[in-house]
C-alpha cells in the first residue's frame, strides 16, 4: 500500500483516535462479560466516521485514511485501549485482515463488491480456515474443505469451526483444498447464499470479536469465478499474506489493552497504602510495575521492526510476526496478570475490567496459530539459516575453540 502518509499526520491521527476512544468508545463499553450492542456498534461507527478514525488501514480510495502498515501501531494501540475501540474504528479482527488481503488481492470488482462496505463498516465478515479435528488447525496442510469445478461452477463441501465473526457476517473467505489436488483456494461466499449453514456458536471466555466464533458448514455451496480471491491453487500463498499483518494487528491492539490495565494498576497503587505506605512505594509493587514496563516497551518495539519489514520485506516480515506474536502474546498476558495482583481483591471482580481484559487476551496465544507451533517453526527456520551460512562458507564455527 502505498501513501504520502508523513509521521506528522501519524502523531496527529494517534491523538485524534486517543481522544474519540477515551471521549467516546469507554463511555460506551459493555459491562465485563458482555458483548456490544449492534446497535452500540453502529452508533460508534458512525461517530468514528465523523472523527476522521474509521478505517486507518484501507487506502482512500476504498473508503480508509490510507495508513502504511509501518505506521499502524500507535494507531492500533490507541484504539486497543479499550476492548471495543478497534470495533468502533473498524480495525478490529477478522474483518481488518480480510480488508487488507481484498487490497492486496482481490479484483477492481471485488474491492468494490466487498471491501468498499465492509471498510465503511456496513458489513461484516469472517474467515474460515479453521476445521474439526482431523482437519486444519495450527496445521493448515490438514485442510479437509474442499472445492471443485462441476458444471462451469465451483462447488465448496467442508465443515469449518472457530469462525470468528460468523455470526451477522455478510461473506466468509473460505480456504478450500482443490479436490484431486495439493493446492487451495480461497473463495469469497456470500454467507446468505445457498448452501451456506451457521452451526452451533462456541463459547470462549474472549468477548470483543462481535459474531462470536461458531460452526459454518458448507454442503454443495456453489460459487461463479469471479468468488475465487487471488488465483486458482495459490490459498495457502495468499493466506500467509494476510495471516502475517492480522497476527501483528493482534499484537498492536492488545498491546494497546496492556496499557491500559497498567494505567489502571498505576491509579491503584497511587491512592492505596499499605502497611502504612503508598502502594507504589513498596518494593513489591515497584518490581510488577517495572517488568510490565519492559514487557510493554519491548513489545513496542519488536511490533515496530516487524511493520517495518513488512512494508518493505513481507516474506521476512511474515516470519518475524510469528517472533512478534509468542512474545506479545505472552507479555500482554502478563502485564494484565499483574495490574490484576496491585489490584488485589478488585481485580479479580467485576469491579474493575481486568480479568475481563484477562479472558480477552488469553485466548490469543492459541489464536492465529498456538505459540508451541510458532516456537516449533521459529526454530526450524533459525536452524536452517545457520546451516545455509555454514554451507555458504561462513568462516567462524561457534563450536570450534580454536585449538
Amino acid at each position: 500500500m502505498t501513501s504520502a502518509v508523513t509521521p506528522a499526520e501519524v502523531e496527529e491521527l494517534r491523538l485524534r483516535t486517543r481522544r474519540f476512544v477515551r471521549d467516546q468508545v469507554i463511555p460506551r463499553e459493555p459491562a465485563p462479560g458482555e458483548r456490544l450492542a449492534a446497535q452500540v456498534r453502529a452508533e460508534l461507527v458512525a461517530r468514528a466516521r465523523e472523527a476522521g478514525v474509521l478505517a486507518p488501514h484501507v487506502a482512500r480510495r476504498y473508503g480508509g485514511l490510507g495508513l502504511p502498515i509501518a505506521h499502524w501501531s500507535p494507531v492500533f494501540q490507541e484504539a486497543g485501549y479499550s476492548p471495543v475501540g478497534p470495533t468502533a474504528l473498524n480495525c478490529m479482527a477478522p474483518d481488518e485482515g480480510n480488508m487488507h488481503l481484498l487490497g492486496l488481492v482481490g479484483t477492481e470488482e471485488q474491492k468494490q463488491r466487498y471491501l468498499v462496505p465492509l471498510a465503511a463498516g456496513e458489513t461484516r465478515s469472517c474467515f474460515g480456515m479453521t476445521e474439526p479435528h482431523p482437519g486444519a488447525g495450527s496445521d493448515p496442510s490438514a485442510l479437509r474443505t474442499t472445492v471443485a469445478r462441476r458444471r462451469g461452477r465451483w462447488v465448496v463441501d467442508g465443515h469449518k469451526r472457530f469462525v470468528s465473526g460468523a455470526e451477522g457476517a455478510a461473506f466468509c473467505i473460505v480456504m478450500a483444498r482443490d479436490a484431486g489436488g495439493d493446492g487451495a483456494t480461497l473463495l469469497l461466499v456470500d454467507m446468505d447464499g445457498p448452501g451456506v449453514r451457521v452451526g452451533p456458536p462456541i463459547h470462549t471466555v474472549d468477548r470483543a470479536i462481535d459474531g462470536g466464533h461458531p460452526h459454518v458448514v458448507f454442503e454443495g455451496c456453489e460459487v461463479d469465478d469471479d468468488a475465487v480471491l487471488g488465483e486458482v491453487g495459490q490459498g495457502f500463498r495468499h493466506a500467509q499474506a494476510r495471516l502475517g499483518p492480522a497476527r501483528l494487528t493482534h499484537c498492536m491492539r492488545w498491546l494497546g489493552l496492556a496499557r491500559r490495565a497498567l494505567d489502571i494498576a498505576l491509579d491503584r497503587a497511587e491512592r492505596r497504602e499499605l502497611f502504612g505506605s503508598p502502594l507504589k512505594d513498596l518494593g513489591l509493587a515497584q518490581h510488577l510495575i517495572a517488568e510490565s514496563v519492559l514487557d510493554i516497551e519491548t513489545s513496542d518495539a519488536l511490533i515496530t521492526r516487524t511493520a517495518a519489514l513488512l512494508s518493505t520485506d513481507p516474506r521476512a516480515g511474515t516470519r518475524l510476526s510469528s517472533v512478534a506474536k509468542v512474545h506479545c502474546s505472552e507479555a500482554i498476558h502478563r502485564v494484565i496478570d499483574r495490574a490484576v495482583q496491585i489490584c488485589g481483591g478488585d481485580g479479580v471482580s467485576d469491579a474493575l475490567p481486568l480479568a475481563q481484559y484477562l479472558n480477552e487476551v488469553r485466548p490469543f496465544r492459541i489464536y492465529d496459530g498456538t505459540n508451541e507451533t510458532h516456537r516449533w517453526a521459529i526454530a526450524r527456520r533459525e536452524s536452517e539459516r545457520r546451516r545455509r551460512e555454514v554451507a555458504a562458507g561462513e568462516p567462524y564455527r561457534a563450536d570450534v575453540t580454536g585449538r
